[in-house]
């Protein structure tokens, strides 16, 4: 008896043994990658612009550039940019066409109406003014402007500068800051604002412009935009990365990248 038992128990095992044997764990789905669309205008060195690659093929770079880079690369996405004119980029963020914007874009009353905005990642110089060299001596104030014509890019903060804090002066608003300095150097106005490090890239370029010593005050945080409400939740992610990238001070390396093209950025019109 003692025998058959042992027999039978034998074989239970064995045929557990087999069944655990023909039970394989089915392996996980590869999750697909999402795609994370940035919005942004590429005619604004050294942030975002566009330069030729080695083939000699037209591809974006800058600071914000590379921001949306590591934000994508952290929360596991591929990046996607579209380029368009800076005053239409909240607009169709809210309409769904982006996902994010990045365009040194600073967060105020108006745009929180449609957007919103994730923690600074990045402070410029203050904003300057942009001016002739040969005419430079000629403003040491706001109110040496009275009178004159004043450019700066559309929809932008430095727009509102013109508006309400150089009062007498003529807004001159372009869509493109290329077409605003083309316009200074051939004497069609007079001044053009800009955020500082922009302005200061295009004296470095062009030996005939200069920076009026004039204070305009300080300068703002730049952040990442979404759409009002936050509706594909992007913000939490979007922020641990701005945090995980300045603890490692991904920035200055950007800006020191953004350097390297300065003789090769093309700064281009959106279609």
């Amino acid at each position: 008896m003692k025998k058959l038992i042992a027999m039978l128990l034998a074989l239970v095992m064995l045929f557990a043994l087999c069944a655990c044997g023909t039970t394989t764990e089915q392996p996980a789905e590869t999750e697909e990658k999402k795609t994370l669309i940035l919005g942004t205008s590429a005619d604004y060195a050294p942030f975002e612009f566009m330069y030729p690659d080695e083939k000699g093929e037209l591809v974006y770079g800058g600071i914000d550039v590379s921001v949306a880079e590591y934000i994508a690369e952290y929360n596991n996405m591929d990046l996607q940019i579209e380029n368009m004119g800076f005053d239409y980029l909240l607009v169709s963020l809210q309409k769904g066409d982006f996902d994010i914007v990045i365009a040194a874009i600073e967060e105020t009353e108006e745009r929180l109406q449609s957007a919103d905005f994730s923690d600074p990642y990045y402070t410029d110089y203050p904003p300057m003014i942009l001016v002739k060299a040969e005419n430079k001596d000629a403003y040491a104030s706001l109110d040496d402007f009275v009178g004159k014509s004043v450019g700066a890019q559309t929809a932008t903060t430095k727009e509102g500068i013109v508006k309400n804090d150089m009062t007498g002066a003529n807004l001159v608003a372009l869509q493109n800051v290329n077409d605003l300095v083309n316009q200074l150097i051939n004497d069609k106005i007079d001044a053009v604002v800009l955020d500082g490090a922009v302005a200061l890239q295009f004296v470095d370029a062009n030996k005939d412009l200069a920076i009026a010593s004039v204070d305009l005050g300080e300068a703002y945080p730049y952040r990442v935009a979404v759409a009002k409400g936050d509706p594909k939740g992007l913000l939490p992610g979007i922020n641990a990365a701005i945090a995980d990238m300045l603890a490692k001070d991904k920035v200055t390396e950007f800006t020191e990248q953004a350097g390297s093209l300065e003789d090769v950025w093309q700064e281009v019109s959106a279609e």
